[in-house]
């Protein structure tokens, strides 16, 4: 019961600050003082307290994206372990079960930015179904990586597996790091791949999708955002870090240590490099899965140890 209430808190107060780490560590490169770290949730909270306005034009889909995405994010994290190598609601097969929850909620986005009627948001939408459906397949390539030594298509057992280290136990874990993070910039609207503060019809991806979203609805998919960006992380930090399997103290002070890198990581790479064109991403997330297929391809090669 510990666990999951601890999971529980984990999953619920912890991604905003990981997006307030980046902006922070963005602003420090820049030679900025930045907001808070604690400013994302003071703009939840704002937003939470506000009115939200429908278009006339608009059906039951518009309102349904933001909580359909903000569900299908929470009920991925809970297939996902954070502090511990266990989740509450984790299951055989869970590790499918994840991919298309986050799947599910990127649909029901897209489908409230088509809703509004709007070319605009039209545009958005296309770009997010096009290189989504790039990312995929390098998502369920580094997936396979993680799973295929442990026999298990479980996060609790992939994680716990002895063979779950880097080293010449499992070369490929490296290629699936690299490439994981690469679809976490992508899926997660951040630079080399789009700019979340952007706002250039031109270059925009995800922030035109919810540009007619406002109130509690712009919250939701602001932490349903940040939620998405904390699993992607998550995923990342059991990659690299020895989370202990059995968690508690220790196992949750490894995963926050680990969290906070990642939104440093991302912020360096926001503060260093600069956007791609638009028609560079699909070469960037294809690179993404050729990484994660050459490192599958040692791991069958050598065969699991």
């Amino acid at each position: 019961m510990t666990e999951i209430v601890l999971h529980l808190c984990l999953l619920l107060a912890l991604p905003p600050l990981l997006v307030g780490i980046i902006t922070r560590t963005k602003s420090w490169f820049a030679g900025r003082k930045g907001p808070p770290l604690w400013q994302s949730y003071l703009d939840l909270w704002k937003l939470l307290h506000k009115g939200a306005v429908y278009s006339r034009t608009t059906t039951w889909l518009f309102r349904a994206g933001p909580i359909v995405t903000l569900a299908a994010a929470l009920a991925a994290g809970l297939l996902t372990p954070l502090g511990a190598a266990t989740a509450p609601l984790g299951f055989s097969g869970d590790v499918i079960l994840f991919a298309y929850l986050l799947g599910l909620g990127r649909f029901f986005t897209m489908a409230a930015a088509l809703d509004t009627g709007s070319s605009f948001e039209g545009m958005g939408a296309s770009r997010e179904a096009a290189f989504s459906a790039l990312a995929e397949p390098a998502l369920f390539l580094v997936l396979a990586i993680v799973c295929v030594p442990a026999g298990t298509a479980s996060f609790a057992e992939a994680w716990a597996s002895p063979w779950q280290t880097w080293g010449p136990a499992h070369p490929a874990l490296p290629a699936a790091a690299v490439a994981l993070f690469g679809v976490l910039l992508a899926e997660n609207s951040r630079i080399p791949v789009d700019d979340p503060t952007t706002h250039l019809e031109l270059t925009m991806i995800h922030e035109v999708m919810v540009l007619d979203h406002g109130g509690p609805d712009l919250a939701f998919v602001l932490y349903a955002s940040a939620l998405k960006l904390f699993l992607f992380a998550s995923l990342l930090v059991h990659m690299v870090l020895p989370v202990p399997p059995a968690g508690g103290a220790l196992g949750t002070l490894v995963f926050v240590a680990g969290a906070v890198a990642v939104a440093v990581a991302v912020g360096i790479v926001e503060s260093v490099t600069a956007r791609i064109r638009l028609l560079r991403v699909p070469q960037f997330l294809v690179g993404a899965s050729v990484i994660a297929a050459l490192g599958l391809a040692v791991l069958l090669y050598r065969g699991t140890p």
